[in-house]
């Protein structure tokens, strides 16, 4: 059976920070309340010239420098929102990254914020299936702060949008870091709540579109998914995470360390007690915000740093995503 370990993982934060009180201003919320209920102390914001293309491969490009050997595949999971409406992000990237990664297969792999877990199980699927693959580049972006408007409230649980980039790199038959099992599973009776609702076919962008400021996020109905999703959202969270550990041959009581996206503290919170975890084994990236698809392998380089990633730690990479899905993927840490 071949197994497929995490050799390493990078991550990038922009020069730039917005803080709580910046954000306040903006969205004319107090600085407690983002602080306490949003759980955001601050958040980073990309340069004008920093794509997700720059922000991956600025993530990337130390893992690349660390590590040897041939990459088989580029695969860009981060945020939809990308350098151009239409098009591939992992070509660039691959691009940017040079002679490496000449040669590889890039192509993109979209589930919104849920979309690490899911990159993660295609890329450990590819070494599985082609033994011309030896080794996966996941890499990812996020400057969705461009998509948010303070003037719309229906879109007030998005303020936490930030910009960075991640990066794993994955190796048929590592001796450590071994990914495990994924869990998903996608609700789709709310996959028209979320959008961004001009610019695409059923609504091309125009003047009119521009004027009326429909070029950024919004919910269709807030209260309405509110309503939906609130009973269900941390359920849905703690039903994948213990999904994939017991998939992996593992309990929820056994999970070490947790590294989930970025939501409101309360939700945060109840996923932690419902999983067996206190704070500690956990990181929030309070000082980071939300970074689609980015947070949970941001988190893990965010761990390694912090110490909290020990020998033979249990993981759980968590994640969902407008659409609405719930990921999660297990990993053994240090040496099988």
């Amino acid at each position: 059976m071949t197994t497929v370990g995490i050799v390493d993982v990078g991550a990038y934060s922009p020069q730039c920070v917005q803080t709580a009180e910046e954000i306040g201003q903006f969205a004319g919320i107090p600085v407690d309340v983002l602080r306490d209920k949003f759980g955001l102390t601050g958040k980073h914001i990309a340069a004008p010239d920093e794509h997700v293309s720059d922000l991956a491969a600025k993530a990337a490009a130390p893992v690349l420098m660390r590590n040897d050997g041939p990459i088989g595949a580029v695969i860009y999971m981060g945020s939809p929102h990308r350098d151009f409406a239409v098009w591939t992000t992992a070509p660039r990237v691959q691009a940017l990254l040079g002679e490496r990664v000449a040669g590889a297969r890039a192509f993109d792999v979209q589930c919104s914020s849920a979309g690490a877990p899911i990159a993660l199980q295609v890329g450990a699927g590819l070494i599985a299936t082609d033994a011309g693959i030896d080794q996966v580049l996941l890499v990812g972006g996020s400057r969705e702060h461009d998509l948010i408007d303070y003037s719309n409230t229906r879109s007030r649980f998005m303020f936490n949008f930030g910009a960075g980039g991640a990066a794993a790199l994955l190796r048929r038959d590592h001796d450590r870091n071994h990914l495990l099992a994924t869990a998903a599973f996608t609700d789709s009776s709310f996959a028209d709540e979320v959008m961004v609702p001009a610019g695409g076919s059923r609504e091309p962008a125009s003047e009119e579109t521009v004027r009326d400021r429909r070029h950024y996020l919004d919910v269709r109905d807030p209260a309405e998914m509110k309503a939906r999703l609130d009973p269900i959202s941390a359920e849905n969270f703690i039903r994948v995470a213990r999904e994939a550990v017991e998939r992996s041959g593992h309990t929820a009581r056994e999970i070490d360390l947790l590294c989930t996206i970025h939501t409101k503290r309360s939700l945060y919170l109840r996923v932690l007690a419902g999983l067996g975890l206190t704070e500690d084994r956990g990181i929030y990236l309070s000082d980071h915000g939300h970074m689609s698809a980015c947070d949970p392998i941001f988190g893990l380089h965010r761990a390694r740093e912090q110490g909290k990633l020990l020998e033979g730690a249990l993981v759980v990479l968590l994640a969902a995503g407008t659409g609405y899905t719930w990921a999660a993927t297990a990993v053994r840490w240090g040496r099988a």
